[in-house]
């Protein structure tokens, strides 16, 4: 079964504008599946994990490009950054849209290829698993998600809904094939991260350490960065923690929120805060065996938020929209507000809660923001509601289907 996803309008509107598009993302989140259901049998295809092809297009990448016709799929493009070049040869040659769709999994590298050689010819887009509302294949929105007064959710989704998601995650394989373990899919998703991705991103001399990391910044999903503490932890430099949350963070495990702060807001927090972008990764690492034990576990709460904010995540980069305006923020005073969004000088904030039942209380924190003298759009409270009333003038309790 081949799960719809929302990206396809942003695919369908970039390939009327570049001539390249690369599509990022973690391991088997479905980039390849996506762009052949796309394009069906119009387009070429080529996988560079075929050992023997990647030597070809390696060792003569002219070559190996005239044997196919365009336009051409080019799977896992990292393994034969050699191609760049002729890629950008022939799109100088002919800038004709929607030549060439390259994928990857390895951004960290690509971002250092593509600036050098295919800067202003293509444009890139960041996949993630499956999102609820593609889960559900519900009708979808056609643009990011914002808090509205007028906004209501595409989905109802209950609490026991919300946490299978969370605790089964978002990779399509494990919704494609019902039958799939959720603990060996994991194992083997991990066991083959560390061998093909971060072996060849950075010289990981212990594994066990490695595989320590990744169980102590699973256990701090939601929680602000504290890198010595982590390094202590681990048992390794503070350094090698900065180097391997940013490898993370560029292969799309883990995100990080940045602190909204200005001049004004000299006693604002300026720590980012980590989530892991797949719950389901984050709930093996943290040894949850089901659905039930989490959400009546002591990470339930910090679970719900990491599932909101990878779907916001979500919302946004599958629209290809940057979430450079998506804050948190939290000061030396106690106010503290789980999502805040700028957009066109207004503010739009939002809080998370484990509830289905949230009060003003849960919004004392949005005023402040009366200090920024920026106008608060509309704000919203996401929780398990029923559905979608009103707190203030300003601010809607809405079921978490909405996003």
């Amino acid at each position: 079964m081949f799960y719809e996803r929302s990206i396809k309008s942003t695919l369908a509107n970039l390939e009327q504008q570049f001539p390249a598009i690369l599509i990022t993302g973690p391991r088997q989140v479905g980039k390849s599946s996506l762009l052949k259901n796309y394009f069906g049998d119009k387009c070429s295809y080529v996988s560079l994990d075929d050992f023997v092809l990647r030597q070809q297009a390696k060792n003569d990448p002219r070559l190996f490009l005239s044997k196919y016709e365009l336009p051409i799929i080019i799977d896992e493009i990292q393994y034969a950054p050699e191609l760049m070049v002729y890629i950008k040869i022939i799109i100088d040659e002919q800038r004709i849209n929607g030549m060439f769709w390259l994928t990857g999994s390895q951004k960290f590298e690509l971002m250092r290829d593509i600036s050098e050689t295919l800067a202003g010819r293509i444009a890139i887009l960041d996949l993630l698993g499956l999102s609820q509302s593609e889960i559900a294949q519900t009708t979808r929105k056609t643009e990011a998600f914002l808090p509205s007064k007028r906004y209501q959710q595409i989905e109802y989704v209950d609490i026991n809904t919300c946490f299978y998601r969370i605790w089964r995650g978002s990779y399509p394989e494990l919704y494609r094939n019902k039958n799939l373990e959720w603990d060996r899919f994991y194992a083997s998703y991990i066991q083959t991260y560390l061998e093909r991705d971060i072996r060849n991103l950075t010289q990981v001399a212990d594994e066990q350490k490695f595989m320590r990391f990744l169980t102590v910044i699973a256990s701090r999903t939601a929680q602000m960065l504290n890198y010595n503490s982590i390094s202590k932890e681990v048992g390794v430099t503070g350094d090698t923690i900065k180097k391997w949350i940013s490898i993370l963070e560029t292969s799309g495990v883990v995100y990080l929120l940045k602190p909204y702060y200005n001049n004004i807001a000299k006693r604002a927090i300026k720590t980012p805060k980590i989530y892991f972008l797949d719950t389901g990764l984050c709930a093996y690492l943290t040894a949850w065996q089901t659905a039930q034990t989490l959400e009546k576990g002591a990470m339930s709460g910090a679970f719900f938020e990491t599932y909101i904010i990878s779907e916001l995540i979500k919302s946004y980069w599958h629209h290809g929209k940057s979430t450079k305006n998506i804050y948190y923020y939290r000061d030396k005073d106690g106010a503290e507000i789980d999502v805040l969004i700028e957009e066109n000088g207004q503010f739009y904030p939002m809080e998370i809660k484990k509830k289905s039942n949230p009060n003003l209380g849960d919004i004392k924190s949005f005023s402040a923001l009366n200090k920024f003298n920026q106008p608060i759009e509309s704000g919203a409270v996401i929780c398990l509601c029923d559905d979608w009333y009103p707190l203030d003038e300003k601010v809607n309790a809405i079921n978490i289907g909405a996003i």
